[in-house]
């Protein structure tokens, strides 16, 4: 079969959709697909093109024998509703002709993963050009986040940004997202329920796994053994709430044996250095290599996820499936009653989005029960084993994706 990957991000983007995007490309090139992938250069979550690519010239390689074009995209140093829009506009213009031209190749399935949305039409007219089916992969509900999240505002615009985002879902054959209760969202966007497909994130649960002995991240710290580390490590946007886990870490400033380590990038990270920058319980650390991943969450002995209100079930962050596979437990911001909450609850403690005395209560908690985490941990671990394993899920998606397209 023949697929054709439309996605703004992809390695050596190791974080979000280019971690997911790069994966799901190998696992099915090894299975003897033939892929080919319209792309981006990397910028993400730095917000910078990375050295050695250029976001303003067209470039074709090759990724583990996949066929990969990378196409111009405008990234601004700051970010505004209105240079989103254009920065998505900017990559949705300069990779429509390539993915036109992919209709020669004759592809059976057009496979888009958003955000963003705008590249839906390009993804349709190249399927229907191609007597192809159109998929498209949801990892977050981008226009309702951008509005919640307050990256834009005027209601009209909202008004038409929805009607628009509909009419482009409706377009697709097949439309997949990663939760239940996001599934279950897609209903009212006027996605028929037999078009609609849970795709979750997973894990390589060999690659992420508990590790024994000294790491390597406290030693390079300089953190004795009895210091309990609490981790965040992922992007730093607007939607991530991150002033609820600093509030905390204030609060929690008179635990000497506490410390809370903040590692990635993104838009809000040197925001919140200078506003923080008198916590001496926190350590800030840079986006690390994916070579050692592994070793960065198993510095956790408290894995952190915290979340906004406002986004509550518009995004389930990725970042969890890692958490739970270095069989750490997880300490949550979320509403009852979603994904989230629904799967931190078997493993660790979940609190009120924003309510930073709250959070802080339930790290302070774990970090004095050592076998209360040990036993969260264990049931983190087995959770990413039996349910979120790669192998299962994506063959169950190889499942459904050659039963779409036996349907033409």
């Amino acid at each position: 079969m023949r697929i054709l990957i439309y996605s703004t991000y992809f390695p050596p983007v190791q974080v979000g959709n280019g971690k997911y995007a790069g994966e799901m490309a190998s696992w099915l090139s090894a299975r003897g697909h033939e892929i080919r992938v319209v792309t981006a250069p990397p910028f993400y979550p730095a917000w910078k093109v990375m050295d050695g690519y250029s976001g303003a010239h067209y470039r074709r390689e090759r990724w583990q024998g996949i066929q990969l074009w990378r196409c111009p995209i405008w990234v601004p140093r700051r970010q505004t509703g209105l240079k989103r829009i254009l920065h998505l506009l900017s990559y949705t213009l300069s990779s429509t002709p390539v993915m036109l031209r992919q209709v020669f190749w004759k592809p059976d399935v057009v496979f888009l993963m958003t955000p963003p949305i705008f590249c839906a039409l390009p993804a349709i007219l190249t399927a229907r050009m191609a007597a192809a089916r159109s998929w498209l992969h949801l990892q977050d509900f981008e226009v309702d986040v951008a509005f919640e999240t307050g990256l834009l505002h005027r209601p009209a615009l909202r008004r038409a940004a929805v009607w628009i985002e509909r009419q482009l879902m409706r377009g697709f054959d097949r439309v997949s997202t990663i939760s239940r209760n996001m599934l279950s969202r897609l209903a009212a966007k006027g996605v028929a329920d037999e078009n609609c497909v849970l795709f979750p994130n997973w894990v390589d649960s060999e690659e992420i796994r508990p590790l024994a002995g000294r790491n390597t991240f406290r030693d390079k710290l300089g953190l004795a053994d009895e210091v309990t580390v609490a981790l965040y490590s992922g992007s730093m946007g607007e939607k991530q709430g991150l002033e609820t886990v600093l509030d905390a870490a204030r609060s929690l400033t008179g635990e000497p044996s506490l410390r809370f380590v903040m590692c990635g990038e993104g838009a809000t990270r040197k925001r919140l250095i200078e506003e923080y920058r008198d916590l001496k319980n926190v350590i800030w650390l840079p986006l690390q290599p994916v070579e050692v991943l592994n070793d960065l969450l198993n510095l956790a002995d408290i894995h952190l996820l915290p979340q906004r209100v406002d986004v509550a079930d518009l995004v389930m962050p990725s970042k969890l499936t890692g958490m739970l596979a270095s069989g750490r437990p997880v300490v949550a911001t979320a509403m009852r009653g979603t994904q989230v909450d629904e799967v931190v609850k078997r493993c660790g403690i979940v609190v009120p989005p924003g309510d930073a005395q709250a959070l802080g209560a339930a790290i302070l908690r774990l970090a004095k029960e050592n076998d209360e985490r040990l036993r969260l941990g264990d049931a983190a671990r087995n959770y990413a084993v039996n349910h979120i394993s790669a192998t299962s899920i994506l063959s169950e998606f190889e499942r459904t994706l050659i039963s779409c397209t036996a349907e033409q």
